[in-house]
């Protein structure tokens, strides 16, 4: 057995012999099985019954809803139409959110879609004027491409052109010439598709701070003239449909039936129904709900296999007080001279003492949260919330990923210890670098100064657990009591791994050079 070895073993003896580190250990794991599997919380979902959201093309969860004025089309065909005016509506924060106000959101949007049918969450490919974002190109909900900045103030023509499986889109400000913005392929689109108008407007939220937020539904209204069509258009009316759950979204009402002018209400149950109405040359089509990837607090509805990590942060408390006293403990019995006479050479027993610590702090945290990630989610549905699905891969990545922490974490811990000597100071400063970074941006602080201070602190690795992608095409909550972290997983991992390296390295240099 080689020296390293001998003192690892050694040093796993003392861990496993001092009681009241154990037990900190696995009341720290149990800790963060409690919060995990007791969260304390309700929804709705048990009283509506199944809250489960549409699958898209590319196998993720979408919200599909939307009003759509349209007519099968049979192989291939152009639409072309003019957004003449677009106009909209959404809840007044100023006042609770009682009332509403005029004014497009962000992303409320107005225009042509070719579609796999009417049923929630097939193919589609469209062209848009947005709210705020200009034209765009969608499809396949994940999908986004911008065209023009225009505003949603000015007329703008749009074009819609299939070709097989190949849809085309193109702008123009005059309806003369005409700018390209991008061809999608629709993989396994049917001979007859429905092809027309639409308009939808999501959910308006804004936050107020780490963990409150206000809003509710919105709508537009947008005008359709100088509508033409070629190809494969059979003779006959246009339909008009509100598809989708638009109750789920957009407030109380019936969704939207075959005849002009039905639909749900808008923002909070009033305002214009959703729905078509012919005009003089075209359609005004209002609407609300949105056309893009679900996710978690984008519209009030689910969370994420996160949430049942929240515990993690008082577990980690535990974790970095037994990292920083398995040092200091030494130091204050004096027992630091005996530990370095068995072992002369003082690196060797220093990266001993942080296999054994950072390897309990892993194998504790990776337990609890494997337990955590497997029955949470049952328990939160089993109370009415809806948790968004992952992939097993993701489940894995969080469940490592929470060990890893723990063990960097608890390393860190270890050198502020060697740094420090004193055991209320270095509990002190761990927890601090650690822990109050997070809590504070959860809590009390701005968004702003939170995602800050989740970017530069040890405490940036919670980002190692967020589960589900944010995307630029959604407003959504996208904060971290929300489970959505300024850094990417690996990103925020990093800066902690980055934080107990060069807190290693300066605790070995001190600690080899400085008498005991």
């Amino acid at each position: 057995m080689s020296a390293y070895a001998r003192l690892v073993h050694a040093e796993w003896t003392k861990f496993r012999t001092v009681r009241g580190w154990v037990i900190g250990m696995l009341v720290a794991a149990a800790v963060i099985v409690g919060f995990g599997l007791f969260p304390g919380m309700e929804g709705t979902c048990g009283k509506r019954g199944d809250c489960s959201l549409p699958v898209g093309p590319e196998g993720q969860e979408v919200t599909d809803v939307f009003t759509f004025v349209h007519r099968p089309l049979t192989g291939d065909g152009t639409i072309t139409a003019r957004v003449a005016s677009m106009t909209g509506s959404r809840p007044n924060l100023t006042d609770g959110g009682t009332g509403d106000i005029d004014g497009v959101v962000p992303w409320a949007k107005a225009g042509l879609i070719v579609k796999d049918g009417t049923r929630p969450g097939s193919a589609y490919a469209a062209v848009m004027l947005t709210g705020a974002h200009g034209v765009r190109l969608q499809h396949n909900y994940v999908h986004d491409l911008a065209g023009s900045a225009t505003s949603a103030a000015t007329p703008r023509w749009l074009r819609l052109t299939r070709a097989g499986d190949r849809v085309t889109a193109l702008e123009s400000a005059d309806g003369v010439s005409w700018t390209g913005i991008g061809t999608v392929r629709l993989t396994g689109l049917p001979a007859t598709a429905e092809v027309g108008l639409f308009v939808t407007s999501p959910q308006f939220t804004e936050a107020i701070n780490a963990s409150s937020a206000s809003g509710g539904p919105s709508q537009a209204t947008a005008g359709f003239d100088q509508i033409t069509t070629t190809g494969g258009w059979p003779a006959g009316a246009w339909t008009y449909d509100t598809t989708g759950d638009p109750g789920a979204v957009a407030g109380p009402g019936a969704p939207g039936g075959p005849d002009a002018g039905a639909g749900n209400r808008g923002p909070a149950g009033g305002g214009r129904l959703n729905g078509a109405v012919e005009t003089d040359g075209g359609f005004a089509v209002t609407g609300s709900g949105d056309i893009a990837p679900a996710v978690a607090g984008a519209a009030g509805l689910g969370t994420s296999i996160s949430q049942t990590l929240i515990g993690t942060f008082a577990g980690l408390v535990l974790v970095v007080v037994i990292g920083a006293m398995t040092m200091t403990g030494e130091y204050r019995r004096g027992l630091i001279r005996t530990s370095l006479t068995a072992a002369p050479h003082r690196l060797t027993a220093l990266a001993a003492k942080a296999t054994v610590l950072g390897g309990v702090a892993f194998g504790i945290g990776l337990a609890a949260a494997a337990v955590v990630v497997t029955f949470g989610p049952d328990i939160l549905r089993g109370n009415g919330i809806y948790v968004h699905p992952v992939s097993f891969a993701t489940e894995l990545r969080v469940v490592a990923g929470t060990g890893a922490l723990l063990a960097v974490a608890a390393v860190l811990a270890l050198a502020f210890g060697v740094l420090l000597r004193r055991g209320t100071v270095a509990v002190t400063v761990a927890i601090v670098a650690t822990v109050l970074p997070y809590l504070l941006s959860m809590t009390v602080l701005p968004i702003a100064a939170g995602e800050w201070l989740l970017r530069v602190t040890p405490a940036a690795a919670f980002a190692i657990q967020q589960s589900t992608p944010r995307y630029a095409q959604v407003d959504g909550l996208y904060t971290p009591a929300n489970g959505f972290f300024p850094l990417t997983p690996s990103a925020g991992f990093a800066v902690l791994l980055a934080w107990a390296v060069a807190g290693l390295a300066v605790a070995a240099y001190r600690f080899r050079r400085r008498d005991v």
